[in-house]
């Protein structure tokens, strides 16, 4: 079975890859010549997830499976989340969000947050969508160099490691993408 995972993010691809049995060839963008990056114009992370799913499907005609995350904070009221990749502006720089986030939870008590990863299966002439959510805690600053976005500054609940602390077995096991990853799987292997 091939698939195309809709993203040019090569860490996403490889944790996303490593999770998938052995039966699925995992195709990215830039294995089919897409080459543009596909606009995320939804107002909600699961209305991205299935825009990227269904540009691929239309224009290129493959099965495909697109993800989108937000990282969602209790007292921003959620913010950045659809924003996530662009909170500190378009350039999606992952250290000036992160910059940005910090300053804004400055002195904040409540630093509750819960990462969402919808991702949304075009397969066939079926669409069907799937969520994985890990709640935790953001961090006063920075910890670990693996991971990206805001792997440095999330700690999940019940853990005393970020995810950039974590190995990507880890971070597969207990995180949001993860878990909307294994429903993924459970769907295509019934």
């Amino acid at each position: 079975m091939k698939l195309v995972f809709a993203t040019h993010n090569m860490n996403k691809f490889k944790e996303v890859k490593l999770l998938l049995p052995k039966h699925v060839e995992l195709l990215s963008l830039n294995d089919i010549g897409c080459t543009e990056d596909i606009e995320e114009t939804a107002d909600t992370i699961e209305g991205n997830a299935a825009l990227k799913a269904s540009f691929v499907k239309q224009r290129y005609g493959f099965d495909c499976f697109a993800d989108d995350t937000g990282l969602e904070v209790s007292a921003l009221d959620g913010e950045p989340g659809v924003f996530s990749a662009r909170y500190a502006g378009p350039e999606k720089d992952s250290e000036a969000n992160i910059a940005k986030l910090l300053i804004k939870l400055k002195g904040e008590k409540d630093r509750s947050a819960r990462f969402k990863t919808a991702i949304a299966l075009a397969l066939h002439d079926e669409h069907t969508m799937f969520l994985g959510i890990c709640d935790g805690v953001i961090t006063e600053e920075k910890k670990g160099v693996d991971g990206f976005g805001y792997d440095p500054v999330f700690l999940p609940n019940n853990f005393t490691t970020t995810f950039a602390e974590m190995s990507i077995a880890d971070k597969n096991e207990i995180g949001h993408r993860g878990k909307a990853m294994r429903q993924l799987i459970e769907y295509l292997t019934n």
